[in-house]
């Protein structure tokens, strides 16, 4: 048996919509960052982007267990001294760019390369139930009824 090590001409592309509407967000991202990264296939090759391309919609309607939601905080720094800054879950969630969580989420469960960073160009993530991937006919995972513990009410 040889090792099979796909290239660039075996690479089938699918288009997937998930609905985030009551989904846990790090049950969400782990599924999302292993459909990105291509892992649910049976041709995996760690050095290709293998991934299909996944739309995310009603991402400002995720769900948090526990405290997380007033509790997480997400950081960051300006460059300036003393410019550390932060925000909680609640305070991103209910402001301008609400999908910006479910990003960071898929974006810390990828490895620090720049293969991951290439995958990371096959997601998009919408805040509402619209979106303009229509034409690619995305075909519909539903991530709620894969594990009961997927969901929040």
């Amino acid at each position: 048996m040889k090792t099979f090590s796909a290239t660039p001409a075996d690479i089938e592309k699918k288009w997937i919509i998930i609905d985030a509407e009551g989904v846990v967000l790090g049950r969400l991202a782990s599924i999302v960052a292993m459909r990105l990264r291509g892992k649910h296939k049976a041709s995996f090759t760690p050095h290709m982007d293998m991934g299909d391309n996944v739309i995310v919609i009603n991402a400002d309607k995720i769900q948090l267990t526990g405290k997380k939601r007033t509790d997480k905080t997400y950081y960051w720094h300006t460059g300036h001294p003393g410019g550390i800054k932060s925000r909680t879950a609640e305070q991103i969630l209910e402001g301008k760019f609400p999908e910006r969580v479910v990003t960071k989420a898929v974006q810390r469960m990828l490895p620090g390369n720049r293969l991951s960073r290439q995958v990371m160009t096959n997601l998009r993530v919408y805040a509402g139930a619209e979106h303009p991937h229509e034409a690619q006919s995305p075909e519909v995972l539903d991530v709620k009824s894969m594990n009961s513990k997927n969901t929040r009410s």
